[in-house]
């Protein structure tokens, strides 16, 4: 590997930056040349995956399966429904991915057949030699009452898009006076800040626009699980915030609007954000990838190769067993490192051993920020975490940062 691409290789997890219309599909399945990837999952880390196994040997074909033309952030969606940010600004197209000589078909698999290496693609089969799995979650409905079957009229806005700008709206309908009403999931659970960096981003709004309405935060963890100190002193800022730990929703009911907790408490509301509980994305159940939990995915530590199944690698927030959150700073890392990986297994060279790193800022007004930094290492073939660091407090520079964290992998994933 060119040195250039090594070093882009390590430029994994954002560590420094704290300081500093789409094609037809092609169903045309056969191989194109003599060694075949395929990604399934556009996202933090499919999309960088694909993108980096041709940068590391072009030789390679690569094919990403990703059913949605456009690529939506979830980090810095939080801002969309505050009002500070659109949802154009965080949405992306494929093409840049495709000139790096991707093949980027707009497809779902829908099953995968690991001893025969393919994967289906509805009435068709794409063969692969090595596959990377990046599926993201899928939302457990069962486990609240009421909510499969109103999933329409119940918002998660927990994948950003559609639902993110429907929230931002009835956010913005709401009357003065109203009540929002929040509920976070017990973790594991995608970006575990998030929930916390959304409570300050409707509470900052509701702030300024709608002062005599409350927000109501319903948390199925005991207390803040994410840079608690760090969210404790923002919120100290919004006196409309009503955070309620240990209070599990077990049940929602559209027609009474009106959620009921564990504890038996049953709170109206005029605005609801259920976030559900959460398991690895659909693919990753069906195809016996999920540990006994059958909710993630357990995989080697140097190469995130599943314990399961040979020659499938699964990546992202679907993954377990690693001492890393699932964020997107994570999954742009591991798809980076298991790109490295399934070059070097399918040019039978050793796996260079290569921990992942995280950078997480959460927005707690319109323009002010926190974050925290987490550094891991190899050790016995395991990720161990050797550090964490924490900003001292709020402020406008860390917001600046975060732009430049964002934009920066957002082009790396697909510029």
């Amino acid at each position: 590997m060119k040195d250039s691409t090594r070093r882009e290789f390590l430029w994994t997890s954002g560590l420094g930056l704290l300081a500093a219309g789409c094609a037809p599909t092609v169903k045309d399945y056969a191989q194109k040349s003599g060694r075949r990837v395929v990604v399934i999952g556009g996202g933090w880390g499919g999309a960088t995956a694909a993108k980096y196994v041709r940068l590391a040997d072009p030789s390679i074909e690569v094919v990403l399966l990703e059913p949605n033309k456009q690529f939506v952030s979830c980090p810095f969606s939080n801002l969309v429904l505050s009002g500070v940010r659109t949802i154009d600004s965080i949405t992306f197209r494929y093409d840049r991915l495709r000139a790096q000589g991707v093949r980027v078909l707009h497809e779902s698999a829908s099953a995968i057949e690991p001893d025969a290496k393919r994967v289906r693609v509805g009435n068709d089969f794409l063969p692969y030699d090595r596959l990377i799995v990046s599926p993201g979650v899928e939302f457990q409905w069962e486990q609240v009452e009421g909510l499969e079957a109103n999933q329409d009229k119940v918002l998660h806005a927990w994948k950003a898009g559609p639902q993110t700008v429907e929230l931002a709206r009835q956010l913005q309908a709401m009357p003065d006076g109203g009540v929002f009403v929040l509920t976070i999931p017990p973790a594991a659970y995608r970006c575990p800040p998030g929930p916390y960096e959304r409570t300050c981003q409707v509470a900052w709004y509701l702030k300024n626009n709608k002062p005599k309405s409350k927000l109501i935060v319903l948390d199925a963890n005991p207390n803040i699980i994410s840079k608690t100190a760090l969210f404790r002193a923002a919120w100290a800022n919004y006196p409309n915030i009503d955070y309620r730990g240990s209070n599990k929703v077990v049940k929602v009911d559209p027609s009474t609007r009106e959620v009921t907790t564990e504890l038996g408490d049953k709170v109206k509301y005029d605005v609801l954000n259920l976030i559900p509980p959460q398991r690895a994305g659909t693919i990753a159940v069906t195809a016996d990838l999920v540990g006994a939990d059958k909710r993630w995915c357990e995989v080697n530590h140097l190469t995130y190769e599943s314990v399961k199944h040979k020659n499938i690698h699964v990546i992202g927030d679907s993954t377990i067993g690693l001492p890393v959150p699932k964020s997107g700073n994570i999954a742009n890392a591991m798809g980076k490192i298991s790109a490295l990986a399934v070059v070097s297994l399918l040019n039978d060279k050793p796996v260079p051993p290569m921990a992942p790193g995280n950078t997480c800022y959460s927005w707690v007004s319109d323009r002010e920020a926190i974050a925290v930094v987490n550094a891991y290492k190899i050790e016995g073939g395991k990720v161990v975490q050797i550090e964490q660091k924490l900003t001292p407090g709020q402020s406008e520079m860390w917001a600046q940062n975060a732009v430049g964290w964002a934009n920066s992998i957002w082009q790396d994933m697909l510029g």
